[in-house]
This record gives C-alpha cells, structure tokens and sequence, in this order.
C-alpha cells in the first residue's frame, strides 16, 4: 500500500505519515521496483493510535523531542523508540546490517513457541497441583484478518507464589490465551484444581468454584480501590472511615509478611478478626442509612456479597490479604500490549501467552530469560525426552557460574 492510500484510509495527511516515518514511528514492509515504500495493512492499526496521540499536546512535544534525540544518536531515543515500535527486532538486526522481514522473525517465534509448548502445559499442570492458585485476566487485541481491526481476546494468568509464608514451592505464573472472557475458560483451564483460588470479583470465578470445587478468596485491593475512588472525588465520611479499618488490616499485613503460615493465622485471629467484626454490622448499618442508587452504597454492597471469600485469609496463614501478586504477572502483558498493539492472530496470540510464561516464571525464580530459552531450545532440538520434561522448567534451570569480570 502507497503512502497516498494510506493517508486516506488513516485520515492523517501524507506530510503527516512522512514525517512519522522519518523520526521511527512508522515502519514500512519493503520498497517496490520504482523504490516507492511499500506499507503493510496492519500499519493501519499502528497509525489509528498515533492519530490518537497526534490529537493532544505532550506526546508530540515527545515525538519531536525524540526525533531531536535520533539526530544526535542518542541511546535513550534507540531504547524507547524499540519499544514502540513492532518492527523493533527488524530494526536491531538492520544496524548490524541484516534485513529480516518481520514475517520471517514471526516465523522464528512461532515456531519457538510450538517447541515451548510442552513445557508451558506442563508449567500449567505443576501449578495446578498447588494447595493455592492467584487467578486474573487481561484484555488481548488479536488482528481479526479480512476486516482491518482489531477484535478482543482475553489472556487468563494462573500463578503461585508462597514464598510470603516461607512455602516450599517455587513461584510461577502460566497464561493462557482464549477469544472471550466467558466462565468455561477459566473451568476449562483449571480442570482437576481444587484448592483455594485467590481473585477478583469477576461473576466466573463463582461458577468455576461451584463447578470445579475450588474455594474462592477475593481481594481486599479491589474493595479498599472502590472506597478510594469515593474519598478522592470528594467529601466522603463513609468512604474515608471504611479505608481506614483496610488501612489496619494492611498495616498487620506488613508486620507479618515473611512469616510462617502458622504465624500470620495466629496474629490474624489476635488482631485482624476483631476489626472485621466491627466492619461488617458497621457497613451494614452505613449502608442501611444512604440511598442505594449511589456509588458509596455499589461500594458497600460489593463487600458484603463477598464477605465469606474476603475474611477467608483469617483462619489460613497461607491466603494473601489480596491477588496483587497475580496482578504483578498481568502487569508486563499489559505494558507489551500498549508496545506491540495486537497479536497477528488467535495463533500469535497462543504463541505469546506460551512464551510469556516461561520468561515471566524465569524472572519470579532469579533465572536470565534468555539463557534459559537458548539451553531449553537446544536441548528440545537435540531430542530431551519427555519423561524428564521437568528438568526443562524454569525453576529447575541451572545457572551457569557468574563469570567474573576480567579488567
């Protein structure tokens, strides 16, 4: 697609696309036999965000700023505009004076992650093994091929981390990628687990508990967020009360984090249960007072229909207060979704949720992603055998000695 073309279905003008081109932001496919630029119709989506962004003042006091720092050469520009841009590794590759298409790189990681695949099943199998689970979803723009956009599909992330209560068990979070965000997914995905699944208020986890068996324990973060929102805007007595008793909940939290599971229950019973003794009748008469159409009373109502799941982490020292653990691991596929955009498919969008389990596991156990991806791949290739798939697990990775440093 020309430049001309382009500049119609984008509604940005040609000097406009040109002058994104020339500071980085636009990447071009190749150039025909006239040596016109060649633009690929999935920049489409790339430039409807850059309009997005042309429409307020600071990101493009940043574009200019930026394109001032590419004159120059600057690192920080080369750093910042790799992560913009979804050619990045074509980019990379060119300054040492390799052209790769970006089909060619897509190729290379597809077929990466069709390797990985085992191993995340398995990933997904030892955590589902776990006494406890943290469970959460994000959005995933997928590229809906034939109609120039985007559609939206969904990565659930599954992960374990005791080590706030001195477990044995090693850390780690698997994704899973599924079109919808409807309860069969996260049924499907956790088959065979039974014990306590820390989430969010999302309706689906209801249903896979009653489903699946699993015991569910929701989190204080999302309540404590609701009562915010409240006091923030404005005035709010009720509001700023109720985060106050949170705050003291929290603050024995920090006293008791890294201690023993028997520990923490111990200090709970002594000082958590009676404060959320108090809350209950408290919310309850509060919300008896104030009309029910308001946010304050939405706020209330959303604690007290998740008391039993909310007050869970007082009788078992394992249960973390909140899934902010699981929202830590959901954290980075965000920030690679503002960087890459979307996935090229349903396919590409697997293919992402299978690496991004092995790194995001690698760096909750202290392991380098990339030397970990090169041993394993290597030794897949070379015929590993699957009995001993275990041994291919990120916490099971050996690392090298750390070299030192020859002066």
């Amino acid at each position: 697609m020309k430049i001309g073309n382009l500049a119609k279905k984008s509604g940005l003008s040609a000097h406009t696309l040109r002058y994104y081109e020339r500071i980085g932001l636009l990447p071009y496919a190749d150039r025909d036999r006239s040596g016109q630029r060649d633009y690929d119709v999935s920049i489409l989506t790339w430039i409807e965000f850059l309009g997005r962004l042309k429409t307020t003042d600071m990101p493009i006091r940043d574009m200019l700023r930026y394109a001032e720092m590419a004159e120059r050469g600057d690192q920080t520009f080369s750093q910042r505009r790799e992560l913009l841009e979804s050619h990045r590794d074509r980019v990379i590759y060119a300054r040492q004076g390799i052209n790769l298409d970006r089909s060619t790189l897509a190729d290379w990681v597809g077929r990466a992650a069709w390797h990985l695949r085992p191993v995340h099943e398995r990933l997904l199998e030892k955590l589902k093994a776990s006494p406890k689970l943290f469970a959460d979803e994000t959005t995933a723009p997928v590229l809906d091929p034939g109609r120039g956009k985007t559609k939206t599909g969904q990565l659930w992330a599954y992960a374990r981390d005791d080590r706030p209560w001195q477990g044995n068990d090693p850390p780690g979070v698997a994704y899973v990628y599924a079109p919808d965000r409807k309860a069969e997914r996260p049924i499907a995905h956790l088959a065979g687990f039974a014990g306590i699944l820390q989430v969010d208020g999302y309706g689906g986890y209801r249903v896979l508990a009653e489903k699946n068996g699993a015991t569910l324990a929701f989190c204080w973060a999302h309540v404590r967020r609701r009562f915010y929102e409240l006091a923030a805007a404005g005035p709010a007595t009720i509001a700023s009360e109720a985060l106050r008793r949170i705050g003291e909940l929290y603050r024995i939290e920090d006293d008791i984090r890294s201690q023993p599971a028997e520990t923490r229950r111990a200090v709970r019973q002594e000082r958590s249960r009676p404060i959320l003794a108090e809350l209950e009748p408290w919310l309850r008469e509060k919300l008896g007072l104030i009309s029910q159409k308001t946010k304050l009373a939405e706020a209330i109502r959303y604690t007290l229909s998740r008391w039993e799941g909310l007050t869970r982490f007082i009788d078992d020292g394992r249960i973390e207060i909140d899934s902010n653990t699981v929202e830590r691991s959901i954290r980075p596929i965000a920030l690679n979704r503002k960087n890459a955009l979307f996935a090229g498919s349903d396919g590409g969008a697997e293919h992402w949720a299978v690496i991004a389990s092995l790194i995001e596991t690698c760096k909750l156990n202290d392991v380098e992603p990339l030397a970990y991806l090169a041993e394993v791949l290597t030794r897949i290739v070379n015929g590993h055998s699957n009995s001993q798939i275990d041994d291919l697990l990120p916490w099971a990775y050996i690392r090298a000695p750390d070299l030192k440093a020859v002066a």
